[in-house]
């Protein structure tokens, strides 16, 4: 599915399934050294999709731990992106010398719940959802897309983006998130696409 909605350039591992426990490489078990056994097999299947697409991008397969904020550490001169929900995990990975960043985000093909919507979107937002067939779940598409978005400004920006700072607008697989916090750009575009009971969403900021 991420190869769908991602340029080339950016490589893309995802697994579907239940997530099967396998080795954490460092520091990657002291993220989850308190964790339920679902939560260590999560984390430690996600990362192995992570050293997947490390190796496919020439990167080797080191450990990818997590800061202090529980995003990952990825080894120097690349960017990326985790994602997981039931059933799905993904990484994706760039090279820094091409990209200054990477945001994917992965759903359940499912509305959000009931009073999620007026705490992640505008009224103008939700008004302009009312056009798009809502089999697609719009306003899961919408909260997704602004999840991708976060990836890609955290890293660089270091700054807290809430929800109502980014105005998403949803085309036919594609989408527009227009920041109204300055740091970064006015405007990253990125892709969304849905299957396996399931929708992505991907951003990836050019240098």
């Amino acid at each position: 599915m991420l190869a769908q909605v991602l340029p080339s350039g950016v490589v893309a591992v995802e697994a579907f399934g239940p997530a099967a426990a396998g080795p954490l490489l460092g520091e990657e078990a002291a993220a989850v050294a308190r964790a339920v056994p679902a939560r260590r097999a999560e984390y430690a299947a996600v990362r192995a999709c992570a050293r997947d697409a490390l190796e496919a991008l020439g990167a080797g397969r080191p450990a990818v731990p997590s800061s202090p904020d529980r995003s990952p550490v990825w080894p120097a001169g690349v960017v990326g992106a985790l994602t997981h929900c039931d059933g799905y995990r993904a990484a994706a990975v760039a090279r820094a010398e091409a990209w200054l960043g990477v945001g994917i985000d992965a759903e359940p093909l499912a509305p959000l719940p009931d009073g999620v919507a007026a705490l992640v979107m505008s009224d103008d937002e939700r008004r302009a959802l009312a056009r798009v067939d809502p089999a697609l779940c719009p306003d899961r598409v919408l909260f997704s897309a602004k999840e991708s978005v976060y990836k890609v400004w955290s890293p660089l920006v270091r700054t807290w983006l809430g929800f109502e700072d980014v105005r998403v607008s949803l085309g036919e697989g594609t989408f527009s998130a227009h920041l109204d916090r300055p740091g970064l750009v006015d405007v990253l575009h990125g892709r969304w696409t849905t299957g396996h009971g399931l929708l992505v969403t991907a951003v990836a900021l050019p240098r």
